[in-house]
């Protein structure tokens, strides 16, 4: 492990050197717009809805969504009781009894009657598995994104959002269930899953090996992507534009420097695999989340008596837009965008993490799963879009509908400022220094955030080139280059490529789904019927 440290460090510090170089940030960030813009146009590309463009990766997005809630009989809400017995624990016991219809998928092929092991497969408990996927969702979207969100659609836009976590719960617990299902486990224990296995997998038993092995192939490549663009250059830009601000940092190698830094630190613990991510984000999702909503807590019972009228805008706004956003239609779509972005509901990543959970119920990590866009959307997202609306009714500091791209437009001083330094702006108004708090919880979301998003992108490197070191220490380096150029490049250009990059996961992932909720729903009926089994057997 030392060694690979070390060259790891290697090849890092020579950028370190040449930062140095006067303008550095703006000429990694001039290279990169370019792809970043026309990544963004393709996979965006609208169609003619009632009059307004309308991106096709949303409409799949919320058609796959509303479909799964309806015919799974709203998982969110139903099933939402079970969820929580299942993540403290309360089924365990439950995984090491023997049940005749069990069987498990391993790297060579299907073996049954191997009930007894099952429940030793994988590698982190359920609640490790929810950490984990939190951790990679829970971060920046939450705090950036729903500034910009609110700012451009106006409190309406909170509505949606809360409309997309709330059906983004029914995709989370499909795609989770078959990640366990179709996973690999390899020889030596270690677990492979994710969409690209039950894509390929899932797919081949239905009679399309074809279209599954494709499907399969395109999701890998762009989950790599992804873990690039939003798990890591997006978490790493933000992070070092708030830490320039609170320390005063000014130079054209600031950015980079901070990224080496960054780098340096991830490495430390991406190397230790699943098991010392897991270890790590346990731990820092559960504080910086807890200070986090505390303080969202804090300011919310501070503004008690104007809630009503909070909630009243939000409401109205979903269905009456802010002037010169274009429509209703215009307040849904940046709704669902930010919240897709910020839950990755659809995308397929979160099923990377959920596959390694020691479980041989897969149904049982389809349903912790389902908390994830609850927390990440319906909760934290929430008490952003209620402290940002409570500050402008306040300070009157922005107008809604007036946001351009990733910036707000301050009113009293003219000035353009980004989504995290709104929401830093809000914060700090109530609880006096709070931006310094946030800076670190940014700074600590981002690191856990990347270090998920490097498992993510692992797994699908190595369903594409295989499972040696080789291709495990390539993958590595090519990642925390990344995290570099990510805290080195404008927020504009690393915006366009994470949106898109993420979204683009919908497409391949939202089409295996929809062929293969059939599945999901025989994985149910076994869990919840060996449940109540247990029960009677006490």
């Amino acid at each position: 492990m030392k060694y690979r440290l070390l060259t790891l460090i290697t090849v890092l510090f020579p950028l370190l050197s040449s930062a140095q170089e006067k303008g550095l940030d703006e000429k990694v960030n001039d290279a990169f717009m370019p792809f970043a813009t026309w990544w963004e146009g393709f996979v965006l590309t609208p169609i003619p809805v009632a009059g307004y463009n309308l991106p096709v990766v949303l409409i799949l997005l919320i058609f796959g969504a509303t479909f799964f809630t309806i015919v799974f009989k709203f998982p969110n809400i139903f099933k939402f009781g079970l969820a929580i017995n299942t993540v403290r624990g309360k089924y365990d016991e439950l995984d090491h009894h023997s049940v005749e219809k069990t069987e498990l998928n391993v790297v060579e092929g299907d073996v049954p009657r191997t009930i007894k092991d099952e429940s030793k497969e994988g590698e982190v408990s359920h609640f490790q598995a929810l950490a984990t996927a939190v951790s990679g969702t829970v971060g920046l979207g939450n705090i950036a994104g729903v500034a910009v969100a609110i700012a451009l659609g106006g409190p309406g836009a909170t509505f949606w959002m809360i409309i997309c976590g709330l059906i983004g719960m029914s995709t989370k617990f499909v795609e989770c269930t078959l990640g366990v299902k179709y996973r690999d486990v390899g020889p030596d224990g270690t677990v492979y899953g994710g969409p690209m296995y039950y894509l390929s997998k899932g797919l081949k038993e239905r009679g399309m090996k074809g279209l599954g092995k494709v499907l399969a192939i395109i999701f890998a490549i762009l989950c790599v992507g992804a873990s690039f663009g939003g798990g890591n250059a997006f978490q790493s830009n933000q992070a070092a534009v708030q830490l320039s601000t609170m320390l005063s940092l000014e130079g054209g190698a600031t950015g980079v420097i901070i990224g080496v830094i960054l780098a340096v630190l991830v490495g430390i613990v991406i190397i230790g695999g699943i098991k010392k991510i897991a270890s790590v984000t346990e731990k820092i999702v559960p504080f910086m989340a807890g200070v986090y909503v505390l303080a969202s807590l804090v300011i919310i019972f501070a503004n008690i008596e104007y809630i009503g009228d909070a909630f009243g805008m939000i409401i109205g706004g979903a269905f009456t837009p802010a002037a010169g956003l274009g429509g209703i239609l215009g307040v849904i779509i940046v709704g669902f965008q930010r919240a897709a972005f910020s839950n990755e509901a659809g995308a397929g990543s979160a099923a990377i993490a959920h596959s390694a959970v020691k479980t041989k119920y897969p149904a049982s990590e389809g349903v912790v799963a389902l908390l994830e866009p609850f927390i990440d959307t319906v909760v934290i997202c929430t008490m952003t879009a209620l402290v940002i609306i409570f500050f402008n009714m306040d300070a009157g500091a922005f107008d809604y509908g007036n946001a351009v791209g990733s910036t707000v437009l301050l009113n009293e001083s003219g000035a353009y400022v980004g989504g995290v330094d709104l929401t830093s702006m809000a914060y700090d108004s109530v609880i006096p220094g709070f931006r310094y708090v946030l800076t670190i919880a940014i700074i600590l979301f981002a690191f856990s955030t990347m270090i998920s998003w490097s498992y993510y992108g692992l797994q699908s490197w190595k369903f594409l080139f295989g499972r040696g070191k080789t291709a495990d220490i390539v993958y590595k380096v090519m990642f925390l280059l990344f995290v570099i150029v990510g805290a080195a490049a404008t927020l504009d250009a690393v915006i366009k490529f994470s949106d898109a990059m993420i979204l683009a996961l919908v497409f391949p992932n939202m089409i295996g789904l929809l062929f293969l909720f059939p599945r999901v729903r025989e994985e149910m009926n076994r869990y919840v019927t060996d449940i109540k089994d247990f029960v009677k057997r006490g």
